[in-house]
């Protein structure tokens, strides 16, 4: 999954409400074909304060790209991959050192919730409790996916097709009829 880019007053939201910040340096690392990422020692992610297994995380490299992400478990220690768009933006290759600062992320989400999606859920008391019922990961990727789409009527086309979709299928996501449902032109 690609990763979005945090809003200025979700960062500062969540520095007021007390998030410890790290900082380091890291090495770009590229593995196989192209998976790139930065290594994190066990140490940073412990000095965040996590509990239990989710460790969401506001990223910012080069002091000039912030976003967050995940803390990828990788044998005691954590990396986190960067998608060719955040390097390419800061012209990093395999190899590079990166200034790293990461904060944990209290965000209810883990990702920017858009305006339209919100409002579609504010209206549909039957499908937000069944958005709220998905794991932290799927609601992830719906609310990503609504993300993604420039265009306003289509965000809120798309916000309207996960809801219904969810109804239909008993708070499932079956990804291959979602993504035929999904090609519907708006009406």
């Amino acid at each position: 999954m690609a990763l979005l880019s945090i809003g200025a007053k979700q960062l500062s939201d969540m520095a007021k409400r007390g998030s410890k910040k790290v900082s380091f340096e890291s090495a770009m690392t590229l593995v196989g074909s192209g998976w790139h990422f930065l290594p994190v020692d066990a140490e940073y992610a412990e000095a965040l304060g996590f509990e239990g297994k989710s460790r969401r995380v506001v990223c910012t490299l080069n002091g000039a790209h912030t976003f967050q992400c995940a803390l990828m478990p990788s044998g005691g220690s954590f990396f986190i991959m960067v998608n060719k768009k955040i390097r390419t933006s800061l012209g990093i290759e395999a190899g590079h050192a990166v200034r790293v600062e990461l904060m944990k992320d209290t965000s209810k989400y883990g990702l920017p919730m858009p305006e339209e999606f919100e409002e579609v859920l504010a209206q549909d008391d039957e499908g937000r409790e069944l958005f709220e019922a998905l794991t932290d990961g799927k609601k992830r990727t719906l609310i990503y996916h609504v993300s993604t789409v420039k265009d306003i009527d289509r965000r809120i086309h798309r916000a309207l097709i996960f809801l219904e979709h969810l109804k239909e299928n008993d708070g499932k996501i079956i990804f291959k009829k979602l993504s035929e449902e999904l090609k519907r032109p708006i009406a």
